[in-house]
C-alpha cells in the first residue's frame, strides 16, 4: 500500500507540474536564444545532437534536414542540413517549406475545438446533424475480392465528431489503410485519400465517403482515418467559411505562421523541399504514384485536406506548438482557453491504443505513465505526431521543451534519425 501511495503521489505531482507548465505566461513568443547563455539546457548536449544529424547524413540515411529546439519560448538549437533538392545542389536552409501531411491533423483539430468553444456543437453530437450523407451508417460484413462487391450490417450508433477526431468513428483511410478490403471500397468508389492536383472539391469527396462502409462500430476501436477530413468540411459548414480561410484568419494570420497553408504561391513553391527516394543508394525525386509530388505548388489546388494536406516550415510550426504550451494563446491572441487545453491533453480513447506508452486526446498522442518508464519519448502529457513525408514533432508540457525534425522521404532510407533526435533532446534537457 504505502508503494502505491507513493506512485500515486508521484502520478499527481507529474499532473499537477503538467498542468502548471501550460498555464504559463500566455504572451510567450518564440525568440532565438541569441548569444545568452543557454537555460535549462546543456550546450554540450546540443552539439552532440547537432553531430549525429551531421552523421546521419554522412550516412546517407537523409539528403536533407531541418532540426529545431525550443526551451522555454528560447530557439536553442535551428539548423538546416544537406540538401533540399539533390538534382539541382539546391542547398537546405531553415526556412525550407514541408509536407507535413498528418501533423495537419492537430491544426484542423484545434479549429474544430475554437468552434466548439463558441457553442457551435456538441462533442458527442452525431456527424449527420450537420452532414446528413452520414446518417443510418453501415458497418462491413461480407466482402468479395472478384468484384469489390461487398454487404453490410447496421451500425447500432452514429459517428459523432468526437469519434471523427480521436480515430474512432470506424472510417478507413483507403490507399493506406490496413484492411486490404477497404482500400478496394474506396478506390472503386474515387475517394481522394490524402492529396491531389485534380479539381477535387472537399465537400464531395467527404460526402461519397459518407455512403461507405465502416470497419467497426463507432467508439470500439481505433482506426487511423480520414475522420479529420470529414472535420474539415464540417469546419466549413459550422462556420461558414472556406476551410482554408478559416485556418488562415483564424489561426496563421494572427499566430504569424505565414508559410503554411494547403497550397503555395510561386515564391513559397521555390522554397518546397522535394521528396526523395534512395535507389542503388543514391537519392532521387520521388515519382508521381497515387499523388502527385508537387501537389502543394501545382494542378487544380482545390481540395483541402484537414488530415494531410497541409504544408509548413519548422519555425511555423513551433508556433503553433509554443500557443498549446502557453495555455492557449500567442504572439496577444488567445485561440483557445486553458480549460480546453486540458481537455484535449486528456485521454480520450480509452485502453484502445493498448499499452504502448501512448494515449490519444483530441488532437494529439500523449505520452502515458508507461512511456515515462520507458524513458527517451518525455514527461507524462507530452505531446506529439508525425507526417507521412517523415516529418515529427513533439512538445513537452512539464520541462517546456519542444523539438520538430522536417524531412523529405519516403520508402526505406535507414534513417534512424527520428529516434535518436527525440531521446538526445530530453537527454539535453537539465
Amino acid at each position: 500500500m504505502k508503494k502505491y501511495l507513493g506512485m500515486l503521489a508521484s502520478m499527481v505531482f507529474l499532473v499537477v507540474l503538467s498542468v502548471t507548465a501550460l498555464a504559463q505566461s500566455p504572451s510567450t513568443i518564440l525568440t532565438s536564444v541569441g548569444k545568452q547563455p543557454l537555460q535549462g539546457i546543456s550546450s554540450a548536449r546540443l552539439a552532440r545532437i547537432d553531430q549525429m544529424l551531421d552523421q546521419t547524413l554522412a550516412d546517407n540515411q537523409v539528403p536533407g534536414l531541418v532540426a529545431l529546439i525550443v526551451k522555454d519560448g528560447k530557439i536553442v538549437y535551428h539548423e538546416a542540413k544537406g540538401l533540399a533538392d539533390v538534382s539541382s545542389g539546391t542547398k537546405m536552409a531553415k526556412d525550407q517549406i514541408f509536407r507535413i501531411a498528418s501533423q495537419s491533423k492537430a491544426i484542423t483539430s484545434t479549429a474544430v475545438m475554437m468552434l466548439w468553444e463558441e457553442g457551435k456543437f456538441k462533442m458527442d453530437d452525431p456527424i449527420s446533424k450537420y452532414i446528413p450523407e452520414f446518417a443510418n451508417p453501415k458497418i462491413l460484413a461480407g466482402f468479395r475480392y472478384a468484384d469489390s462487391s461487398y454487404s453490410t450490417k447496421p451500425s447500432p450508433r452514429e459517428i459523432t465528431i468526437r469519434h471523427l477526431i480521436t480515430h474512432t468513428s470506424g472510417l478507413g483511410y483507403g490507399v493506406i489503410d490496413g484492411n486490404e478490403q477497404m482500400k478496394m471500397i474506396y478506390q472503386k468508389a474515387g475517394i481522394v485519400d490524402l492529396f491531389t492536383t485534380e479539381p477535387v472539391k472537399i465537400g464531395d469527396n467527404i460526402k461519397r465517403l459518407a455512403k461507405l462502409p465502416l470497419h467497426h462500430e463507432p467508439g470500439t476501436k481505433y482506426t487511423y482515418s480520414e475522420g479529420l477530413d470529414v472535420l474539415g468540411y464540417f469546419i466549413e459548414i459550422v462556420s461558414g467559411m472556406p476551410f482554408d480561410q478559416f485556418l488562415k484568419t483564424r489561426i496563421f494570420d494572427p499566430m504569424g505562421m505565414n508559410n503554411t497553408g494547403f497550397y503555395l504561391t510561386d515564391a513559397q513553391g521555390e522554397k518546397l523541399v522535394t521528396i526523395h527516394r534512395k535507389v542503388n543508394n543514391e537519392w532521387e525525386s520521388f515519382p508521381v504514384t497515387f499523388y502527385d509530388p508537387d501537389y502543394p505548388k501545382t494542378g487544380a489546388k482545390t481540395f483541402l485536406s484537414g488530415g494531410a494536406g497541409l504544408s509548413s516550415t519548422a519555425e511555423d510550426y513551433a508556433k503553433f506548438l509554443q500557443m498549446y504550451l502557453n495555455g492557449g494563446a500567442y504572439n496577444g491572441t488567445r485561440f483557445l482557453s486553458p480549460t480546453t487545453i486540458k481537455t484535449i491533453m486528456s485521454n480520450q480513447v480509452g485502453d484502445l491504443l493498448g499499452n504502448g506508452g501512448k494515449d490519444y486526446g483530441l488532437a494529439f498522442g500523449l505520452v502515458d505513465e508507461n512511456g515515462v518508464a520507458q524513458g527517451g519519448i518525455g514527461s507524462l502529457g507530452t505531446f506529439d505526431w508525425g507526417g507521412y513525408f517523415n516529418t515529427q514533432y513533439f512538445a513537452d508540457p512539464v520541462t517546456n521543451t519542444i523539438g520538430i525534425l522536417m524531412k523529405q522521404t519516403q520508402g526505406g532510407t535507414g534513417d534512424e534519425s527520428a529516434w535518436k533526435f527525440r531521446q538526445m533532446v530530453f537527454s539535453a534537457v537539465e
